[in-house]
């Protein structure tokens, strides 16, 4: 055996081995996936086979028709030239015969007329001189529109294009384009130069008919194997037809083959005429073209059934692989959940339990199977309880919410388990059993023990306060808790806590006063609840139980997801008789204030009666002297009258100021007037200022806006800010000159509110720096005289009425050089006593 046969032999086990190790080595799903790739790559190449023969001979034919159409253009347009040189060729005989004066007009008219006669494309020769007249014609019977050519007939120069002067002036036969003819098809013209010894003499016209050429001078043959036809230089046909008819019983498809066409310039007359030859569409071979759509068919059959069997083949993969995946997924989500199963036959006994019920347990899956009860996690004192459960369920007699029972493990302990019991249906929707689910409930029951506990701590602690506190959905009277204190004033219905917030939100709310429940109150509320449910803490009396109550709400998500709101009332009834204790104290105190500063100013509106008091007794003196005397007349008794009722309306404004300063009366709030309020105050003040020999200088600012605040009081407080300005310049001992009290009244923004400042500034010694703040406290006073009440209570009458009273020193450098007190009242906010 020769060497390469001895390889051959040896490779080949090699290979086979090989490929049998590859071929192990894929998975299933590989190998039936080659399988049936195999059959149909073998259905693909061999119809690429069949597609690829035949498109060769189709291209072959085609190239072969091509070659034969190319062949018979050019024969035929040798055929063209061949005699269209001829009829040149005589021409230029005749035409040499003429410039010779061999013949005249008479022997041209014969030869033209033989040429016609024997060639029928030509449709007229004409004799033209150097002037383009005509000397002699002879017209083919064919072209009537040359019939007008007569003897010294001058032919325009339009009629040539130019031709005429070009043959002049090369001495050449030249062809001219094809032309349109009003009456015919197109023509073509020949022009022969005639010289007679070197001189241009005329020419020889010959024309041609383009479809006489085409039918006479094409082989017969060759019409009868194509459309054939002459066009122009723009490629317009003007002779013959390049359409090729479809032969007899043959039928047309989208991709059937289109003619064949081929086209080339006939000479001697050049590019500016071209034979065109269509072939005519033939029919293939039937037999072949059916045999070839049959197998294709049949391929594109068996490719399409291969393809479905791989797609089906791929889909039962895929269906097997998913079934592994959700097999594989379920037992380990059977084996990592917490929850414990178990399944149980149509009999009782045990069919399957999960690593988790194991584990429960403590008892192996082996020693759990086919088990029958009792079964071997039960404890013993509960064996008869659970048998009667076991046979409730094997009736279908189950509990949806499950039930609690006690479960032994192995070592002997007890534990607590919910169970939840279902039927176990196949495929078929036929019981094959029951599933049961463990759940470990010892945690959860740990923890609902003490929850239990700490709420039975946490409702001890709610029933000890006391306060009343309920909790009802929003615009509900359903009461969703209440404590033992609101169980003993309104008892278990929601009326009580519906009758409490209807009552607080009735009330007004103060703007300038905000509680720290105040973002509380509102936050997380839905906006179509906040204005309707919102209320701010309130102080109410409560006719039914005699009280008064502080009602404080908030707003709160119950647990049911609900949002619920939280009523907390106070009994404040002893805080409440101590504040209207306190307020008619301060009312008191108000009035006793008034009447010391009336006490302190009392030298000083004894001094101011007792100016008027004086005039009038003058008055009345001088009038009963002179009335005695009889020396008054009626006028001046009229004068002097009057002047003493001036004086006596002077008197009684004055006592009637300080009546209505000094009167006790209750608070009365009202839109009172600001100017009307300086007026009447610096009115008692200046009294007391002028005794001392102090100035007042008064500022009210236009058009100010009415307060709503208790006159009286607030005149109070601007008289007892005026008199102890004055009593400081007093003290400091100023010059007259510069005793000065201001008084300045003018609208102020402050903190966003709009409210009324009001100023009193001095010139004395001010307050000590380290005393200012020490100014307000009661029974203290910078006076060795005073009572120190008085600024106290101006600090209370102005809060009381939501505003700030201050005061500050006044510097000229480190020197004090004065004193400020100012307070402000807010707009449109009601005084609060």
């Amino acid at each position: 055996m020769s060497s390469p046969e001895a390889e051959a032999t040896h490779t080949a086990p090699v290979l086979i081995r090989w490929w049998r190790s590859w071929w192990r080595g894929l998975s299933p799903a590989k190998q039936d996936r080659l399988v049936g790739m195999g059959p149909l790559l073998s259905i693909l190449l061999f119809m690429g086979a069949i597609t690829a023969a035949l498109t060769y001979f189709t291209l072959e034919e085609s190239h072969r028709e091509h070659e034969a159409i190319a062949r018979d253009v050019e024969y035929a347009q040798q055929r063209l030239r061949l005699r269209l040189i001829e009829r040149q060729e005589q021409l230029m005989r005749i035409a040499r015969d003429i410039s010779n004066r061999e013949i005249e007009e008479t022997e041209f008219g014969f030869q033209a007329e033989s040429l016609i006669t024997q060639h029928p494309e030509l449709l007229a020769i004409t004799w033209l001189n150097a002037r383009r007249e005509v000397v002699t014609a002879h017209v083919s019977p064919s072209a009537p529109e040359f019939m007008n050519r007569m003897a010294g007939q001058s032919l325009s120069p339009e009629t040539f294009d130019g031709h005429f002067e070009l043959v002049r002036d090369l001495r050449q036969s030249l062809y001219s384009r094809p032309a349109p003819s009003p009456h015919r098809d197109s023509h073509i013209f020949l022009m022969i130069p005639l010289n007679e010894q070197g001189r241009f003499s005329g020419v020889v016209l010959a024309e041609y008919s383009v479809d006489g050429l085409l039918r006479f001078g094409v082989p017969t043959d060759i019409m009868a194997r194509y459309s054939i036809a002459l066009l122009n230089e723009a490629r317009t046909v003007i002779a013959g037809s390049t359409h090729a008819p479809t032969l007899s019983g043959q039928r047309q498809w989208p991709w059937s083959p289109r003619p064949l066409t081929y086209e080339m310039p006939v000479a001697p007359v050049g590019n500016s005429l071209l034979i065109r030859a269509t072939g005519y569409r033939i029919n293939r071979d039937g037999t072949s073209q059916a045999f070839f759509w049959v197998v294709g068919s049949l391929s594109v059959l068996t490719v399409w059934m291969l393809l479905a069997n791989l797609r089906h083949s791929r889909r039962r993969l895929q269906a097997q692989r998913a079934l592994i995946l959700e097999t594989n997924f379920r037992r380990a989500m059977e084996n990592s959940m917490l929850t414990g199963m178990r399944a149980l036959d149509m009999k009782g006994r045990i069919s399957y339990v999960n690593p988790a019920f194991c584990s429960m347990t403590g008892w192996t899956e082996s020693d759990l199977l086919g088990s029958e009860a009792p079964f071997p996690y039960w404890p013993d004192t509960e064996i008869e309880n659970l048998s009667a459960r076991l046979e409730d369920e094997l009736n279908g007699k189950t509990t949806p919410g499950g039930f609690e029972v006690p479960v032994k493990r192995k070592n002997g302990s007890i534990f607590f388990a919910r169970m939840y019991v279902s039927p176990l249906v196949d495929g078929q929707g036929r019981q094959t059993g029951w599933m049961t689910s463990m759940t470990d409930i010892t945690e959860p029951k740990r923890i609902r023990e003490e929850l239990t506990a700490s709420y039975e701590r946490f409702t001890t602690v709610l029933d000890s306060l006391d306060e009343a506190i309920s909790v009802a959905p929003l615009n509900s009277a359903e009461l969703l808790f209440a404590n033992r204190m609101y169980q003993t004033w309104f008892g278990m219905n929601g009326k009580g806590h519906r009758n409490l917030v209807d009552v607080s939100s009735s009330l007004p709310a103060n703007p300038l006063i905000e509680s720290e429940d105040h973002v509380d109150v509102l936050a997380g509320l839905p906006t179509d609840a906040l204005f309707e449910a919102a209320t701010d803490n309130a102080v109410i009396f409560l006719s039914e139980l005699n009280k008064w109550l502080e009602v404080r709400t908030r707003y709160l998500t119950w647990v049911d997801g609900r949002l619920a709101q939280m009523v907390i009332a106070t009994d404040v009834t002893a805080r409440k008789q101590a504040e209207m204790q306190a307020a008619l104290q301060q009312e008191r105190a108000e009035t006793a204030s008034r009447l010391i500063t009336m006490g302190e100013m009392a030298s000083s509106v004894a001094h101011e009666l007792n100016q008027p008091l004086t005039a009038i007794s003058n008055y009345s003196s001088g009038m009963i002297a002179r009335l005695q005397k009889k020396q008054i007349s009626e006028d001046e008794l009229l004068s002097a009258l009057e002047k003493t009722a001036r004086q006596a309306q002077r008197a009684g404004q004055i006592i009637q100021r300080i009546r209505a300063f000094v009167k006790r009366s209750e608070p009365n709030p009202s839109l009172s007037d600001v100017a009307q309020m300086v007026n009447n105050a610096t009115e008692l003040a200046d009294i007391e200022l002028r005794r001392h020999l102090i100035r007042l200088s008064t500022y009210v600012a236009a058009r100010l806006p009415k307060l709503m605040v208790d006159p009286i009081l607030i005149e109070q407080v601007l008289i007892n800010l005026i008199k102890n300005a004055g009593e400081a310049i007093s003290q400091a001992q100023r010059p007259p000159g510069q005793r000065v009290v201001e008084l300045c009244v003018t609208p102020k923004k402050i903190d966003d509110v709009d409210a009324i400042e009001f100023v009193v500034t001095d010139n004395g010694n001010g307050i000590p720096p380290g005393k200012l703040d020490m100014i307000y406290e009661a029974f203290y006073s910078t006076k060795s005289e005073g009572m120190g009440i008085g600024l106290k209570l101006c600090r209370s009458i102005v809060e009381s009425h939501h505003g700030r009273l201050q005061a500050r020193n006044l510097y000229n450098g480190t020197e004090i050089v004065g004193c400020e007190f100012s307070f402000w009242i807010p707009l449109g906010i009601s005084v609060n006593r």
